[in-house]
Parts: C-alpha cells; structure tokens; sequence
C-alpha cells in the first residue's frame, strides 16, 4: 500500500509526452486514499447484499445501500475520471490523470475509474451515457502508455510493466484494472471485451521467462487468467454473476463439489476466431452477457459459435446488461 496522500506544490509533468490535461493550483494533505473510497463503497455494497439475505431492518439496508453510493462523489464531471479529494471535500489540484501514487495506491485516475464494481450502470451514467462511458474505456487502450512517477521519485515496476505491455493505459499487471475490459458489456459493446479479452491472454501470458505480466497479488493475476479462459469473469463477487468474455479452449469440463458438470464448448475457436457468434445455455440460445453462479451449480451444458467477425447485434438490449444497483 502506499503512504497517505501528500501536497503537490508544484505543476506535475508526464514522462515522455506533454502534460494538457493538468489542472493547476496547491492543495493540502488528505489521510484516505482514493482508491480506498471506492473500496469502502464496494465493501458497503456487500454488506448490503448480506443485509438483505439476513432481512434486516429497512433503515439498517438502506444506509448501507446509500454508503454504497459514495464513489459518486470522487467523480469529475471535467474530465470523467475519477479525482481525489481534500479534506474541505474540493477535487486536488492539480490534477493530472496519469500520475502514480497521490491519491491512488500504485496507480492512476485512468486505472481506478472503473472500480465501480457493483454499479456500472451509475458510472456510465455519470459519464453521460453508454457511447461516452465506450469511448472512454476506448481510451484507455489509444492512449500513450506515459506516466508521471513523480510521487515515488523513481520508476516503480507497476508502471515499468505498463509501459513494455505497450496497451496503453492499460496496466494488466497491476490488478486495480484487470475487470475492466469486460466492463464493455454493461454498455452494449460485448464484442470489444471478447477481442480485449483475447489480446490480453495472448500478450500478457506466455511460456517465457518474460512471459508473466507482473504482480502475482495473492492469485488475482492468475485467476483472471483460469476465469477467462473458461470464458466469463466474476467482476462483482457481491453478486452471484459472472460477466461473459471469450473461451480459450474447444471444451472444457468443469467438475462441481456437488457432483454437477459445466461443460463449455466452442469446437471452432481458435486464435482468430475470438468473437462470441451465438451462444446457448442448456440447448436455449442465450444472448444475456452474464451467468448466474446459481445456474452453474445445477449443472449446465454452454456452447459458443465462435467467429473472426464480432456480432455487433447480440447482448445489446438492455436487459443483456450484468447487474448494476441503479438499475434495482
């Protein structure tokens, strides 16, 4: 973790590229991290799933459920990103969303933004909708991978394995990002989490002695790996879904505890074919970009038609969506 926030005395710069888009002025010392805040709403989310299942009193649920809503406050109407905070609750200045450290933990505005995990739908709708939340996840990837590491005083490894995986702002070996790509199903694009999803296993993962792409962190790294290659993602664990991305294999068998098979096939995927066709659940064409963990427990059988052509048609309605709280 990294120390609390310090002042920033002085106009921050970006390694290698001009620095536009920092806003100017001092501002004072604040104790809580940004990305701790948005950790706080995450973790008042699932205490408000858990209120739920126990029926607790009303008025107990909804503190919990309007503490989960506290990330609104962190976000920049200026710039769409999430900014810190000083004490006296005004946005830091200056601000500049490419610098490590500050107010994030081993990170940047463009890499904790997306840490709405419970309510997607929130963030897009604070950034004005689902084309402007797109072109914003766009972003990520077009974007140079520069940095300003000025808070550590050097180069951390974090943002030296950003900068090599050359995707951008995009900093796979550093989880606070790694749910990310599949956030493109929460606004009516799948296909572009199915191509990022693949880009990432191939780029990120190789069997060379340079082949990982960075921190282990207590198996997220991996696990992101075991979970999109079975072809979905559990980006909100407070839930009971699992966010559809692209499979890895031909067939896979997943044996339950309960005794209970998933079967998951995709008998033409390969390396180009990376998009998600059709898909069916149990013999049922199925176009929703989730899947409910109580569904796989009963046992299911899930095949994808696998194509080099993204079908820019399936998972787009609304109710394709994966859970998002606004939409409760």
């Amino acid at each position: 973790m990294s120390e609390e926030i310090k002042s920033v005395e002085s106009e921050e710069e970006i390694v290698g590229e001009d620095s536009s888009d920092v806003i100017e002025e001092s501002a004072e010392t604040v104790e809580v991290t940004l990305d701790q805040i948005l950790e706080y709403a995450y973790d008042d989310f699932a205490i408000y799933q858990l209120a739920k299942a126990l029926d607790r009193p009303r008025k107990e649920i909804n503190l919990y459920k309007k503490r989960s809503l506290n990330y609104k406050n962190l976000f920049d109407k200026e710039t769409n990103l999430m900014r810190g905070k000083n004490k006296d609750g005004k946005f830091m200045k200056p601000f500049n969303p490419f610098k490590w450290g500050d107010a994030f933990t081993e990170g940047n505005s463009w890499h904790y933004t997306w840490s709405v995990f419970h309510d997607v739908q929130g963030l897009i709708d604070l950034m004005g909708g689902k084309d402007n939340f797109t072109a914003k996840l766009d972003e990520v990837f077009s974007l140079p991978p520069v940095f300003d590491e000025s808070y550590y005083g050097g180069v951390i490894h974090e943002i030296r394995e950003m900068q090599i995986a050359n995707m951008g702002q995009y900093a796979h070996g550093n989880q606070p990002i790694q749910h990310m790509i599949y956030l493109y199903n929460y606004a009516s694009q799948p296909w572009k989490a199915q191509y990022w999803v693949r880009e990432t296993m191939d780029r990120m993962y190789m069997p060379t002695p340079d082949g990982y792409c960075g921190d282990e962190d207590n198996g997220q790294t991996s696990a992101w790996y075991v979970f999109s290659a079975m072809g979905f993602y559990p980006v909100c664990p407070a839930t009971d879904e699992y966010v559809i991305g692209t499979p890895l294999f031909k067939k896979l068998t997943l044996e339950l505890q309960n005794g209970n098979e998933v079967i998951i096939n995709a008998p033409n995927n390969d390396h180009n074919n990376k998009y998600v066709q059709q898909m069916s659940f149990n013999g049922q064409n199925y176009s929703k970009n989730y899947i409910s963990h109580e569904a796989l427990l009963e046992g299911a059988k899930i095949d994808f038609e696998m194509s080099n052509i993204p079908n820019k048609n399936r998972g787009t309605a609304k109710d394709d969506a994966p859970y998002s709280l606004s939409n409760e």
